[in-house]
């Protein structure tokens, strides 16, 4: 109770922008004043007990925050985010980061021998963005690319989030790099205090030392050895033995995701407690004193932490492990929960925005369920099912249905196979993580010897993507439920009321608990079945633009006298394509692809064989000419866009107004097509639109000037596609000349950029122009009717 409660406080108080320390010493005044209460009331000393505890806590864990503040947000930094100063800073990396796959590139070696590398190269990160890596900085300079003696002699303790690649294509955690850009202050309830937008690849100044290092050298080297193991079995063994997903490709994890099996790849107390009683049994088995055993464990268990890197759940796995090994070597046992709490109460103490986790929060509840609710459900299921089986199916039932509600909030939907599909992959993963696990100690020392063992890893691993696959494969795997904080609460409500009538032994509360379930299935399935309808009723079918939720990625249609336009496709095939289903759109007049970033054409090959014809961006690299390849055998015509290229599309005539012909920037974001959509001469009612693709400030501002007569002539817009997501590289005068009435924003939920920005959607408010995130809204449509144009957004009507 008082770890509970001291956790839903710190998920309060971190978001309060200046924590004040009177309220944790008001607490804490309180907690004592109940202890000397409860020394007079006998009679109810133990709730008076149990009050000041629970105050208590809240109290230790809200001065820890207090504390934590000023240090997470120093003035410098303050001052430099307010200005919006581009900054350079010296930071130690606490989440690996990995080289992108690529070719293969010749180096010499130190004994002037010839090695193979992995070198990151513009085709390489076609896939997408890099991704972002936590850090903590140490040092800061205002300026881009200060100088060593510009830094502040101060040192600094701030987490950060880093948005950008390292030179070299990878650092591990310890690593020390080097970063300029720009410094963008987190929420309050961020994990991360601030955000850097690195101008340049972050340079690694400094490597790790010691165990740290050594531990990093053992990871790297077992991705080589199983990097040569086939098919999904082999990407999936470092997830399941260290907890490092870089071998897996988008369709397996979307996979494991969809058939509820990822958890199996977040190191957890699973994988500690595999590594604690494997030590415990050998060092019975070898007569090792109680206490040599305990210290041995302890010792191992930490190295195993560092090397699968302390991530939040490995955290609460270990220090719940090191209660109960303490409380073994004093000669007392240690119950689940009370090690669960004092894991909760301990990390929060150290750091309280663990608290919005939801790596943490997870972990927690799926511990918590298993130790509350594992044994309930096996008594029950026993009275159908042998004992084993239905301890088999209790476990993953029990975590499944602790933490389901938290998950609403990732995903809308729940699982319908996820149980089974746990039942299935169980008895595997713990020969997985312990083979794999033996396999990462021996790399370093045996490579070929590594390498078998690996393959025994291997079985059980490419059993358990196989599993992933087939399940997810399955038709109507997944059953759509709401959105946001209103599904977490009826999701909640309908575990509880399942748990009350099953597991509770009173008839009077199982039947109430029974019908109270049958009043919410029927209320969320007609909700559910009334939105859809609603949405279906109110949908205008005589839209001319849409915005496709795709996620973290762009995908707008324009139609136009029974011609489509499809700018963009989004990073999912399967997401692209329900939305092209939705609006009734078979055939693709012209498709444009502003620029190759996977968030931008990840689902083209959904449309392949359906366009007419294709306006792309320059390409960069083989992967991208091969795919404007693909489109040319399947019959499409492809055009490579520059400024003043124009065609028409139904009543509405298209035209190229970035990249220019000469002085044409580079393959990316700045040499995104721009295109406007205006109405002939004889459509009074076509909407206008103008698309910016991914145009970074200076683009923006060379696009204005170089097109000053064309956008005057265009404004207002009725439509503009905000530039990239909404980020903060943005140019106000261009939204200014535009003087759009709607701004359209392509934005994934929950994203790690900060997309869209503060900034950009203040800029939208100034000008009076109505804003519309895909995030929020989902799908997004804008008519012309009775002589106004109508917004219609999927969530708001």
């Amino acid at each position: 109770m008082p770890a509970a409660a001291a956790w839903a406080v710190a998920a309060i108080a971190i978001g309060i922008d200046a924590l004040p320390a009177l309220a944790a010493w008001v607490t804490t005044g309180v907690s004592l004043a109940l202890v000397a209460v409860a020394l007079v009331d006998s009679r109810r000393r133990s709730v008076w007990a149990a009050a000041s505890l629970a105050l208590l806590a809240i109290g230790a864990v809200l001065l820890s925050a207090s504390g934590a503040a000023e240090v997470r947000k120093p003035a410098e930094f303050r001052d430099a985010a307010a200005q919006s100063r581009q900054v350079t800073v010296v930071a130690t990396v606490t989440q690996t980061v990995h080289r992108p796959l690529g070719s293969e590139t010749a180096s010499a070696d130190q004994n002037g021998g010839i090695a193979n590398e992995i070198t990151p190269t513009a085709e390489n990160w076609r896939g997408a963005a890099p991704e972002p890596f936590r850090a903590t900085v140490s040092r800061l300079a205002v300026g881009h690319n200060a100088s060593e003696s510009a830094l502040d002699e101060r040192t600094f303790s701030v987490p950060v989030m880093i948005f950008g690649s390292v030179h070299g294509g990878n650092a591990a955690v310890g690593d020390t790099v080097r970063v300029s850009g720009s410094l963008i202050a987190g929420e309050p309830g961020d994990g991360a205090a601030y955000r850097i937008f690195s101008a340049d690849d972050a340079e690694v100044v400094e490597r790790g030392e010691g165990i740290v290092s050594a531990a990093a050298g053992m990871r790297a080297r077992f991705l080589d050895v199983v990097g040569s193991l086939p098919g999904d079995g082999g990407s999936l063994l470092p997830g399941l033995a260290i907890g490092d997903t870089t071998l897996v490709s988008d369709d397996l994890d979307e996979a494991m995701k969809l058939s509820a099996l990822s958890h199996l790849t977040a190191v957890s107390g699973a994988n500690c407690a595999i590594i604690v009683a494997l030590v415990m049994a050998l060092g019975a088995r070898l007569r090792w004193p109680r206490g040599l055993r305990i210290v041995t464990a302890v010792a191992v268990l930490c190295g195993f932490v560092v090397l699968v890197t302390p991530e939040p759940s490995v955290l609460r796995a270990a220090v719940m492990a090191l209660a109960v090994l303490s409380g073994r070597f004093v000669g007392r046992g240690a119950g689940g929960l009370p090690a669960l709490a004092l894991a909760v109460f301990v990390l929060l103490l150290i750091d309280p925005w663990l608290a919005r986790n939801l790596g943490f929060t997870l972990s927690v509840l799926a511990t918590a369920g298993l130790l509350v609710l594992a044994a309930p459900l096996s008594e029950v299921l026993g009275r159908f099912l042998p004992r084993p089986i239905a301890a088999v199916i209790a476990l993953p039932l029990a975590a499944q249905l602790a933490c389901q509600p938290v998950i609403i909030l990732l995903s809308p939907s729940i699982p319908v196979w996820g149980v089974v599909a746990n039942i299935l992959a169980a008895p595997a993963a713990p020969v997985a993580t312990v083979v794999g696990l033996a396999a990462c100690i021996v790399a370093g020392l045996s490579p070929p010897l590594a390498q078998l063992i690996a393959v025994f890893a291997w079985v059980p691993a490419a059993w358990i993507a196989a599993v992933a696959s087939w399940f997810a494969g399955l038709p109507n795997s997944q059953i759509p439920w709401w959105e946001g904080v209103p599904g977490l609460a009826a999701c909640a409500a309908v575990s509880t009321c399942a748990l009350m009538a099953v597991l509770v032994r009173r008839r009077a509360v199982r039947s109430s608990a029974a019908m109270a379930l049958a009043c919410i299935a029927i209320v969320t399935a007609g909700s559910t079945a009334g939105s859809a309808l609603r949405s279906a009723a109110t949908t205008p079918q005589d839209w001319q633009f849409a915005a496709c939720d795709v996620g973290q990625g762009d995908a707008m249609v324009i139609r136009s006298a029974g011609e489509v336009a499809l700018i963009d496709t989004g990073q999912e095939p399967e997401l692209i394509s329900a939305c092209l289903n939705r609006l009734g759109v078979d055939r693709i007049d012209l498709l444009v692809l502003t620029h190759f970033d996977a968030d931008h054409v990840g689902g083209a090959e959904t449309v392949l064989g359906r366009v007419k014809i294709v306006l792309a961006g320059p390409p960069d690299g083989q992967r991208d000419e091969a795919l404007l390849k693909r489109f040319e055998q399947s019959g499409s015509e492809v055009l490579m866009a520059t400024r003043g290229l124009a065609g028409t599309l139904g009543e509405h005539r298209w035209t190229v107004l970035w990249p220019p012909r000469s002085a044409s920037p580079g393959p990316g974001n700045d040499a995104s097509v721009v295109t406007a959509f205006t109405g002939g001469p004889a459509c009074e009612t076509c909407l206008t639109s103008v698309l910016l693709g991914d145009l970074g400030r200076e683009a923006q501002l060379r696009l204005g000037a170089l097109n000053r007569a064309e956008l005057a002539s265009l404004a207002p817009v009725d439509v503009v596609k905000v530039a990239h997501h909404g980020s903060r590289d943005q140019a106000a005068t261009l939204y200014e000349q535009l003087d759009a009435r709607v701004g359209v924003i392509g934005v994934g939920a929950g994203n790690d950029y900060g997309h869209p920005t503060a900034d950009i959607l203040a800029t939208l408010r100034t000008l009076g122009t109505a804003s519309a995130r895909t995030d929020r809204d989902g799908l997004v449509l804008v008519a012309f009717r009775d002589g106004e144009m109508v917004l219609w957004r999927e969530r708001g009507g």
